[in-house]
């Protein structure tokens, strides 16, 4: 698992490598969190092969409300997946925010929200800002989908 790690840090920062952008008004351009997840991805995976190396192991989970023996909840992990493999469908046809909010509202009613109505205007609120965030923060080009004439 360590060297997966460390496979993956060399993986995001290859990968990065030949993007090349205008940076945006604080400076920062789309390399910037890409390269920031690699640098540390590749920092944590050194550090836990050298831990390995050095006879190291995890232990085993000891928190009070965590069964270790208790099955996989298979139900929760399909429905999740479902989620996100209907987001990764729709974000181009109705762009991020639409796309996004339903990501969120689906991920929080399948992880148990109670509250629908304020799942349903918190997921509105985080799409609306990350794609503000990335679109005029970073200068990073997101669909817009079926607001492309609002937004």
């Amino acid at each position: 698992m360590a060297l997966v790690v460390v496979g993956l840090g060399v993986f995001v920062l290859v990968g990065t490598a030949d993007v090349t952008a205008a940076s945006s008004a604080l400076g920062l351009g789309p390399r910037f969190f890409p390269v920031l997840i690699g640098v540390a991805l590749l920092l944590i995976g050194v550090f836990y092969t050298a831990d390995v190396l050095r006879g190291g192991h995890g232990d085993p989970e000891e928190s009070e409300d965590v069964d270790a023996a208790a099955p996989a909840d298979w139900k929760t992990v399909v429905r999740v997946s479902a989620v996100f493999l209907a987001f990764a469908g729709l974000v181009d046809l109705l762009g991020w925010i639409i796309a996004g909010a339903l990501l969120f509202f689906g991920l929080a009613t399948v992880l148990g929200a109670e509250h629908r109505l304020r799942a349903g205007v918190l997921a509105i609120v985080l799409s609306t800002l990350s794609y503000l965030a990335f679109v005029k923060g970073l200068g990073v080009t997101l669909p817009a989908g079926l607001l492309s004439g609002v937004i």
